[in-house]
């Protein structure tokens, strides 16, 4: 009979009204959470018979949320150094412990260490990374099981030898050259009083300090020689603390000529340390091939113009930052830093088939595809924004609209039940 059709009818309209209402709920009361994903309410017919005929069926309406988890929020400054967020295509990988396995994905970035030093996010989510080594590399193998918690204070207390020493000096031009034949060593046993010189201090693998001097004298035009040495001469197993020695050279610009200097000046340093710890071997920046960015040779005086060094003993985390690009360093107390992780992000063929868990959060699932992970911005990767956190992507005066549309139409349903109601009562008179 037509009329119970149009009374189911109706019935299926209150439940796919209420149900596109409750998504209004969801994204109205969601609006302030950050990365927060809505939800559109759409709508599909029921059919109980395709054909027209002088007989109608009334099938319905079937509510068919869509979720909306590709569409990109508004990202907002944030004041925490720790607060990320997500240009483009990606999700943070998470676990919900920091030493769980079970993985899930958010583009929630609110994150704070908490009292262990791990990453963890307003939901309790653990935010996962590559661990980089004291040169900076990583590995990435593509499986997620490699990804660790990213833990702040891990390196607190921790020693690392100095493995990088970058110099940059200008060597006076006019300087006149030294009397008498130069002999490697010189400058190491004070025989030869260097014409510049300057202290490094570099790391074993056991934090000490040990002091190398780079010291120079001038033998010819365009010509000097150089030694690197420890002092004490005792800190080191080479004979006379002297590690390297050799020619630098200078092209008649005053860049450096460096076929024509000693390649053992630019190459590495492995010191043994009498005082039994380990070493690691040092590579030697100083310059390049016709290069300005090392050392130089004009009429100004002598100068260290800058040098840097990595390694040492790693004191108490003083805060944490995050790159663009995705890399967690950690800022030490006496100013030191250190990259500690490298964040992935995880792409899926059709983002918008993800489960939702509770906490703004999502798993894989048959709609969404396999999971790939990749460094920020390379193989349909977004970038990550530092100091940034995504806003809600609802739109709250599009869910006001939604709600009293959703109203109407619950109310319009209600009144195709009452009215099918009263015509069964006409058909049930009539047997009086």
């Amino acid at each position: 009979m037509s009329l119970y059709s149009a009374l189911y009818a109706g019935v299926s309209g209150l439940s796919a009204q209420a149900a596109a209402m409750a998504t209004v709920a969801d994204n109205i009361t969601n609006v302030n959470t950050v990365g927060y994903k809505g939800v559109a309410a759409e709508f599909s017919t029921l059919v109980t018979d395709g054909r027209l005929k002088s007989s109608y069926s009334a099938g319905g309406v079937n509510a068919a949320p869509q979720a909306l988890i590709s569409k990109q929020g508004l990202l907002q400054a944030a004041a925490q150094s720790t607060d990320i967020g997500i240009e483009g295509a990606g999700f943070f990988v998470v676990r919900t412990s920091a030493d769980d396995d079970q993985v899930a994905y958010t583009r929630a970035g609110s994150f704070r260490p908490d009292a262990n030093g791990y990453l963890k996010n307003a939901a309790g989510y653990y935010l996962q990374g590559w661990p980089v080594d004291a040169n900076g590399n990583y590995v990435n193998n593509g499986d997620i099981g490699s990804l660790q918690s990213i833990k702040t204070n891990a390196l607190t207390g921790t020693a690392a030898p100095t493995t990088a020493v970058t110099l940059r000096a200008n060597l006076q031009s006019t300087q006149d050259p030294i009397a008498g034949p130069y002999v490697a060593g010189n400058m190491a046993s004070g025989t030869v009083t260097p014409q510049f010189s300057r202290p490094i201090t570099v790391y074993d693998a056991q934090g000490g300090a040990h002091q190398l001097t780079f010291g120079f004298v001038k033998t010819a035009a365009n010509t000097w020689q150089a030694e690197i040495y420890a002092q004490p001469a005792s800190d080191v197993t080479a004979a006379g603390g002297l590690l390297a020695s050799g020619t630098v050279a200078f092209n008649p610009d005053g860049s450096l000529d460096l076929a024509g200097s000693s390649p053992a000046l630019f190459a590495n340093l492995t010191p043994g340390w009498t005082n039994g710890a380990g070493s690691s071997p040092i590579s030697l920046a100083m310059g390049s091939q016709d290069g300005l960015d090392g050392l130089t040779q004009s009429g100004q005086p002598s100068a260290l113009l800058n040098s840097s060094v990595n390694g040492g003993l790693l004191g108490t985390v003083a805060s944490v930052e995050i790159s663009d690009s995705g890399r967690v360093t950690a800022v030490f107390e006496d100013g030191t830093t250190r990259d500690i992780y490298q964040l992935p992000l995880a792409t899926f063929q059709n983002p918008d088939g993800l489960t939702r868990l509770s906490g703004n959060a999502y798993v894989g699932s048959g709609l969404s595809g396999t999971v790939a992970i990749n460094e920020p911005g390379t193989l349909g990767s977004g970038s990550i924004s530092s100091n940034a956190l995504e806003a809600s992507n609802v739109d709250l005066a599009q869910e006001f609209s939604n709600m009293i549309r959703f109203q109407r139409a619950y109310s319009a349903s209600s009144k195709i039940i009452t009215t099918v109601d009263e015509m069964l009562q006409e058909v049930s008179n009539l047997k009086r």
